[in-house]
């Protein structure tokens, strides 16, 4: 009976890749392919209000995520090193999370490069936190506040950046690769002006949206951070990763298009 009791216990143990999170991504990939079943019939004002509706949604949640965080004492002696939990330091202006509020404009407003930078950067940036969680957000229960918060944003903000696409919104193509890019490159930059505003202010010293700082124990920003240890810089193997990953999804879409037309 205990031995059936710990396994069951086990189960709940959220980690990268394991069979929970194998699972929920599988829930959610479902999900996506569900609605947009659902929405394949509707026009496309209709597919660009829910899809914004469910970013708003993601948005409130994301908040209620942060608050569950800010009591959490557990997660505050985990972060010790980082001073614990600040609020200046969990606005939603991570690369993964800021496409909460940039996929409504996009989609809204018909912005073609702001919905291939959402399409490109919102599943990778959210992909990579999933893959890589820092301090607190791997081996405990799913069950937790933390834990549900920071996988349930995640792996929606995953389907919010494939939806643009599976909706039918837009269909990405390789003239659309630089401009891309460069939206990255420029975003990453301002966000660093931004880190550095904070802490040279005093308003938060440790603030590292994106990362442009610290690596804060992420396995592979250390890498990148022994080869070139300077803010910011660091990041340039960042955004060559970034650059095969579009090319790669492009490759796919270039061919899945050759053999519809043949």
């Amino acid at each position: 009976m205990k031995e059936r009791q710990h396994m069951k216990s086990d189960f709940w143990l959220m980690a990268p890749f394991n069979t929970l999170f194998c699972i929920t991504f599988t829930f959610f990939l479902l999900l996506l392919a569900g609605l947009s079943i659902l929405l394949k019939n509707k026009d496309d004002h209709t597919k660009r209000v829910i899809l914004s509706v469910v970013c708003m949604i993601t948005f409130i949640g994301f908040f209620v995520y942060k608050y569950y965080l800010s009591i959490d004492a557990e997660y505050n002696l985990l972060t010790a090193d980082r001073e614990g939990f600040n609020w200046w330091n969990e606005l939603p202006l991570h690369l993964c999370n800021i496409n909460m509020m940039l996929i409504p404009v996009a989609v809204l407003s018909k912005n073609r490069p702001l919905m291939n930078f959402c399409f490109f950067v919102a599943p990778l940036g959210a992909m990579m936190a999933l893959a890589m969680p820092t301090a607190g957000f791997s081996g405990y229960s799913l069950l937790l506040p933390r834990m549900l918060g920071f996988y349930g944003t995640h792996f929606m903000i995953v389907i919010e950046g494939l939806a643009i696409v599976t909706f039918g919104l837009y269909r990405p193509e390789f003239r659309d690769l630089p401009g891309t890019f460069l939206a990255a490159v420029g975003l990453t930059f301002m966000v660093f002006l931004f880190d550095t505003l904070l802490r040279f202010t005093g308003i938060y010293t440790r603030a590292n949206y994106f990362y442009t700082y610290e690596t804060e124990g992420n396995v592979l920003l250390n890498l990148f951070h022994s080869w070139i240890p300077v803010p910011f810089l660091y990041l340039i193997p960042c955004l060559a990763i970034l650059g095969a990953y579009m090319f790669l999804i492009m490759s796919f879409f270039k061919i899945g298009g050759t053999r519809r037309r043949k």
